[in-house]
């Protein structure tokens, strides 16, 4: 691989790393700001709906802009957000910081894959995509569980000074290793999105994806709490269960692209079924440390294994239903995957506020996931009738 893509590399490993660091670091920011869980659970809303929002948008409007000197401007404007979140002295102060670092993700992911795939020869490019996203899953394994401490051991905005450091070193590594004459893609028109948004077929993948990625979020949002005060593990023991969880979504991730290379509605409906039940057995298990461990194991497998399924279904759905626009479809799945996190943390955030409390969140949110499983059925049911011939003519 070309030294450039592990600059691509540490960028997405920065990016992840601020994503989900928050998580575990809720109680510690909501202790020091005076705020309650719920409304810090909305900093993660806040940031999943600016990639929602703000990555279509940018990335159409700054579709002329030469890639390299895009990059590294999304990369200072990183900075810059993880900065004005360390430096915050308020809640609101920390929100604004946190939408204007999701505003350079969603462009990054949308640039940067593009970027990665023109590096290498054809027959390389997957693995070149793949490396450049290998970034986020060791963020999700090492990133996070130590950013975590760090904010218990320091405080929550050294965490954030800590991930603005990570930023300076992958703007440094893009400047020195990412070529100047890099290929500019065809602009992505907004009116080519809201043509993609007009398939029903694609909407319903969309929503399978809101659906079943936002589910887990309405718990793992709220996780450092429940296992503080449901399970009544440690605050330094957090750090430490997240690097399990971690490990667990990193093997989800490559299990679940096995699972669905061939049929992946067949393998997104066992995947949902599967998420769901567990999601329900957590809200029993939270109580007990050893059931909470082995509950966490296969939650986190579960949590991101359907992620290249939902995917490579939507690419699929997008050739056939919308052959012209295949690239933007995938972007807006990311889109939905980041709209469901921000509903899923929403909607935690309701819970855990209501009589119901923390330890309901799971149960809720494998309502959420049984959604999902439901438009995956039915998805699965309208590509069978596409298929046979009889059923049309009928």
């Amino acid at each position: 691989m070309p030294l450039a893509i592990f600059a691509l590399t540490i960028a997405a490993y920065a990016i992840g790393t601020t994503e989900f660091v928050i998580v575990g670091l809720l109680p510690t920011v909501a202790t020091d700001l005076n705020i309650s869980l719920p409304l810090a659970g909305l900093i993660v809303s806040v940031y999943a709906l600016g990639v929602t929002f703000g990555a279509p948008v940018l990335t159409a409007l700054t579709g002329r802009i030469e890639r390299k000197p895009l990059l590294l401007g999304l990369m200072a404007l990183f900075v810059v957000g993880n900065g004005l979140a360390a430096l915050s002295s308020g809640y609101e102060f920390l929100l604004v910081a946190r939408v204007l670092a999701a505003f350079a993700h969603g462009v990054f992911f949308s640039v940067g894959a593009t970027i990665a795939a023109d590096l290498v020869p054809e027959n390389r490019r997957a693995s070149a995509i793949a490396m450049m996203f290998m970034g986020l899953t060791v963020a999700i394994v090492t990133g996070v569980p130590l950013g975590t401490y760090i904010g218990q051991v320091f405080g929550w905005r050294a965490t954030f000074w800590a991930v603005s450091m990570l930023g300076v070193i992958a703007f440094l590594a893009i400047a020195t290793l990412l070529p100047n004459t890099l290929k500019k893609a065809a602009p992505a028109r907004l009116v080519d999105q809201v043509r993609v948004l007009g398939s029903g077929r694609l909407l319903i993948v969309f929503a399978m994806t809101t659906f079943g990625y936002g589910g887990t979020f309405v718990a793992f949002t709220f996780l450092a709490p429940i296992l503080q005060q449901v399970t009544g593990f440690s605050a330094y023991s957090v750090s430490l269960i997240l690097v399990l969880y971690g490990i667990a979504i990193a093997a989800g991730n490559i299990g679940g692209g096995r699972i669905a290379n061939h049929n992946p509605v067949r393998a997104l409906v066992g995947l949902f079924l599967a998420q769901a039940i567990v999601l329900l057995v957590f809200s029993f298990t939270a109580v007990s440390p050893v059931l909470t461990l082995v509950t966490l194991a296969a939650l986190g497998f579960l949590s991101f294994a359907n992620v290249p399924g939902l995917q490579l279904y939507v690419v699929q759905l997008a050739k056939e239903h919308r052959p012209g626009a295949v690239d933007v479809a995938s972007a807006l799945n990311i889109a939905a995957f980041n709209l469901g996190i921000a509903i899923g943390a929403w909607l935690g955030g309701l819970v855990v506020e209501s009589p119901l409390g923390l330890v309901a969140t799971p149960w809720v949110g494998a309502i959420l996931v049984a959604v999902a499983l439901l438009l995956t059925i039915w998805s699965g049911a309208l590509d069978r009738r596409a298929a046979s011939p009889a059923l049309n003519i009928a």
